[in-house]
This record gives structure tokens, C-alpha cells and sequence, in this order.
């Protein structure tokens, strides 16, 4: 039997953007779902806070001053969801794909779940000072949902990217 040691040392290896965007987009559409439901079956509060506090990156903090659905708030989070999701997803494999981090699931599983915390605390301890709105959502529910996202969005790469290498 043949015992096969990836090394995780840096390569020059090009990620798969076209895989490394998509995966974060996935992700990010599981993180809304789930955070959809956490809010409104588990914690019982409205579908849409979560919304307002996105959209007011762009939409400015008035938007803060309700929750109730609106068509433009929702467009906005969506926009600014996706968007970051992508671009998380394609720093994500911009780390992965030197260090041949993608050589099994648990790699890429744990790598994933590393840099969603490193996400969560750039997002929410960092972004802070920028965006005060965010630091009611320091907790550890939110911090789940960034490690769930770093955890499908590698695991997603590994499976699209077109030019993986076994070796």
C-alpha cells in the first residue's frame, strides 16, 4: 500500500476564480438561510433586521430605524451579500490553492472553519469602527454562521475547482 503525504508547503498555483466565486456565493446563500431561520424560528425576531444592518453599509445607518421588509433594504443586503461572499470565497482559494489546502476534506474543512473565525473577527472586531451597527451582533451565533460559511466555501472550491491536482 502506498501511504501519500500532501505537503502543504507554498506552490505557485493559480486558483480557480471562476470556482473560488461561486463557492462563496454558495456559502453565502447557506449562511442567509440559515440565519433566515435562526432569527425567525429560534430568537423570534424579525426576518428582516438582519437586512437593515447589511443594506445601511451602503444605504447609510437610517435604514436602522425599522426592520419591516422593504424592497430596496432586501436589494441592497442581497447586493452587498453576494458580492462580499464572492470575494471571501476568491481570498479563501487565494489561500488554498498555493498551499495545496484542498488535498483532502478534513484540510479543507478545518482550513474553512479557521478562516471564517479570522472572517468574523475581521468583520466584527474590525469593521466595528467603521460600521458601529455591527458590534450588537459579537456573538456566538454570528460566529457560527462565518465558520459555516468558510466551511462550505471550501469544501465548495475543492469540489468545482476545474485544475485541482491529486498529487
Amino acid at each position: 500500500m502506498e501511504l501519500r503525504m500532501h505537503s502543504h508547503h507554498y506552490v505557485a498555483r493559480t486558483p480557480d476564480w471562476t470556482a473560488a466565486a461561486v463557492s462563496g456565493f454558495v456559502a453565502g446563500a447557506v449562511v442567509m438561510v440559515m440565519e433566515l431561520f435562526w432569527s425567525t424560528v429560534i430568537i423570534n425576531v424579525s426576518p428582516w433586521a438582519a437586512s437593515h444592518l447589511v443594506a445601511a453599509i451602503l444605504m447609510g445607518p437610517d435604514v436602522l430605524q425599522s426592520t419591516t421588509f422593504s424592497m430596496g433594504v432586501v436589494i441592497a443586503a442581497l447586493a452587498i451579500h453576494y458580492v462580499l461572499g464572492a470575494i471571501f470565497g476568491a481570498i479563501l482559494a487565494a489561500i488554498i490553492a498555493p498551499f495545496h489546502l484542498d488535498s483532502s476534506i478534513r484540510m479543507s474543512l478545518l482550513t474553512g472553519a479557521i478562516f471564517g473565525l479570522l472572517l468574523y473577527a475581521f468583520n466584527f472586531y474590525g469593521m466595528v469602527s467603521f460600521y458601529p451597527w455591527f458590534a450588537e451582533m459579537q456573538n456566538g451565533v454570528v460566529m457560527l454562521s462565518h465558520i459555516l460559511f468558510g466551511m462550505t466555501a471550501a469544501v465548495m472550491y475543492r469540489q468545482l475547482e476545474r485544475y485541482r491536482s491529486d498529487d
